[in-house]
């Protein structure tokens, strides 16, 4: 749940800045925006802005402004590693939500070691299912806090990366239930520090919008919720992708995500569905489970067309009447794209789940 409570850049090594929108902002392909005319954007020497249109059902419409500096290289560090940056981000929508962030991305050695980190504040305005059994409903739930994040890796072979990750979060809701149940921490006040492992293994001809190629990520945490009572957690994390482009200008695109957790839980570090079609709070729960699919044609010069498809699961729902549901996502969605050099795109999607739907805007692709 940390990047829905950011709603800021989560730098990563061919990772990608998460977004209420549900779109991803692709931290490693920002240095090519420099190099690349894009009217949008404001730049000054090594540093530039740019700002991102966002809606979703969770957060609803906004604006989110991105900069960052780029520390210069040596030709032998542009032929062997992307530039070192450091970035700052903010987010606004129209439920006066609302988050900021700054963060750090170093590589050294040949790209043998990569260093990221990211820090801020978010104020999130979020609906809840009622968990009670007998009600109906939703609840207004009020989530704001500090949350920082930092993990250091070293490539080990080939192109995997083996490294540790450490993450801290001092959150405060606002939430009022009539029954409460003893796998989730609902306190007011909750501050939560975990430390664990994770490893990548990424063959993606271009991070940003991949044509071919596949990306495997896993990570294990440690964490020790504190506040009213004092519990501890684990939290487990694997997900795979998968890209292949045929001989015409289609992308075939899959995704598979799963979650496990494990002890006390505070309410805002639950597993989530991240399929689209219906606001990320709806499903939360000790365990998840989705796949989604993507056919994506590059139909005319920059604009293209992507249908999509996808199925979920979600165990020990924190509403009794979502309780271990299978929840299935579909829709179409629109293409623009903004950066050639590394297939940037613009996307506007339109997705129905069970009995709701959902309109997306957003930069960068689903997954």
């Amino acid at each position: 749940m940390l990047a829905m409570l950011a709603g800021a850049p989560a730098f990563g090594a061919g990772s990608k800045a998460d977004l209420p929108g549900g779109g991803e902002v692709p931290i490693d392909e920002l240095s090519e925006l420099r190099a690349d005319t894009v009217r949008l954007k404001v730049q000054r020497g090594n540093f530039f802005a740019v700002p991102i249109p966002l809606s979703s059902p969770t957060f609803g419409t906004g604006l989110a402004l991105g900069g960052a500096y780029f520390y210069p290289q040596t030709e032998e560090q542009r032929q062997s590693q992307p530039a070192s940056l450091t970035g700052v981000a903010g987010v606004y929508t129209n439920n006066d939500s609302y988050a900021f962030g700054v963060g750090q991305q170093s590589y050294w050695k040949a790209d043998t070691w990569r260093f990221t980190g990211v820090a801020g504040y978010a104020n999130f305005r979020l609906e809840l299912i009622d968990p009670a059994p007998d009600e109906d409903g939703s609840l207004d739930w009020l989530v704001r806090g500090l949350f920082t994040q930092a993990s250091l890796s070293r490539r080990v072979a080939g192109d995997w990366y083996l490294g540790g990750q450490l993450v801290y979060l001092d959150i405060s809701q606002e939430l009022v239930v009539t029954e409460t149940d003893p796998r989730y921490l609902v306190g007011d006040n909750i501050r939560s520090l975990g430390a664990g492992i994770l490893t990548e293994y990424d063959t993606r001809d271009l991070p940003s919008n991949p044509w071919q190629g596949s990306y495997f990520s896993a990570k294990a945490l440690a964490s020790r919720a504190s506040g009213d009572v004092s519990e501890s957690y684990q939290s487990y994390f694997a997900r795979y992708r998968y890209y292949y482009k045929t001989r015409w200008p289609v992308v075939l695109a899959a995704d598979i995500n799963g979650c496990a957790k494990s002890g006390a839980i505070p309410l805002w570090d639950t597993c989530r569905l991240s399929l689209r079609g219906f606001p990320l709070t709806d499903y939360l729960g000790t365990q998840s489970l989705y796949g989604q699919a993507e056919v994506r044609w590059q139909a005319y010069k920059r604009f293209g067309l992507v249908a999509f498809g996808g199925w979920g699961y979600v165990a020990n729902s924190v509403s009794d009447e979502l309780r271990d549901e299978r929840v299935p996502s579909y829709g179409a969605g629109v293409r623009f794209m903004v950066l050639k050099s590394k297939r940037i795109n613009v996307r506007l999607d339109f997705a129905r789940s069970r009995d709701s739907d959902a309109v997306y805007l957003g930069v960068g692709e689903a997954f």
